[in-house]
């Protein structure tokens, strides 16, 4: 982890391969990527790792949760009602609604990316007992919205950068919305600041990121987090294709463009 040393809040720079593992349930652990402890408000994230076979227990959270496999596919059960999730579906589960996860669809482990509208978020078991009903997709009157990713409208935020939005307010998320942004060779986002904090993970390829005068390469599930009016763009220099999974601690996307040289001078 690292970060700069300017006046106010700064960036971080989480490597996954740095962040500790705790045990959430046997054959559950959790990587902690974003969160309050590294100086984030309103939103935390990290990857949780479910070993063949592993359950993640019944519980409630008071904030809302994003679930969105990185690899394989899983069972996530919210009140009984049972969704398969397959790479990058993002399920958005409501604050106080019971749900668990059960990866019985692999033999290989499975992870997931998770965020929540929390720097702290907490967890409560539950013991009530649910009907099992198999649901492809979420309807109307579900809490809960599931969000294929195969199906999900893509965008083009700049020449060569495709964006898919997976949770937000329209789709019932409240204090965090986020999606998928595919950087093709050379692609980038100009200069640009939020009114609230954000965390960014690179999921495939490599990027540069650009903040208020200083750079870093992130991949391999490298995050960043960009505390609210910090000025930071992502740029793809590889010859390959670039992604990241953007998580905003507001209920909708919202930038604001600046001069490229914000970014690139401290």
């Amino acid at each position: 982890m690292s970060s700069t040393q300017q006046q106010g809040r700064q960036e971080v720079i989480v490597s996954v391969n740095e962040s500790s593992i705790v045990s959430l349930t046997e054959n559950v652990e959790f990587q902690a990527l974003i969160s309050g402890d590294l100086g984030s408000q309103g939103l935390s994230t990290g990857i949780a790792i479910f070993q063949p076979d592993a359950v993640l227990p019944a519980h409630v959270h008071p904030v809302s949760e994003v679930i969105v496999p990185l690899s394989g596919k899983i069972h996530v059960i919210v009140e009984g009602r049972r969704y398969v999730l397959e790479q990058y579906d993002a399920l958005h589960v409501p604050a106080g609604l019971p749900h668990w996860v059960h990866s019985d669809l692999s033999e290989q482990p499975v992870s997931c990316f998770v965020a929540f509208a929390s720097e702290q978020p907490t967890r409560e078991w539950v013991e009530k007992k649910f009907s099992i009903e198999d649901c492809s997709e979420t309807n109307p009157s579900s809490a809960e919205h599931l969000t294929r990713f195969e199906t999900a409208s893509v965008y083009e935020l700049s020449s060569g950068a495709l964006f898919r939005d997976l949770f937000a307010r329209r789709y019932g998320s409240r204090g965090i919305c986020g999606g998928y942004g595919l950087f093709q060779p050379g692609a980038s986002l100009p200069c640009h600041i939020h009114g609230f904090d954000e965390s960014i993970t690179i999921i495939e390829g490599t990027a540069v990121c650009q903040v208020a005068g200083s750079e870093y390469e992130l991949s391999d599930c490298d995050t960043a987090g960009i505390p609210q009016d910090r000025p930071h763009r992502f740029i793809n220099r590889s010859k390959r294709p670039m992604a990241m999974i953007w998580v905003y601690a507001g209920d909708e996307p919202d930038r604001t463009i600046l001069e490229q040289c914000c970014c690139e001078e401290a």
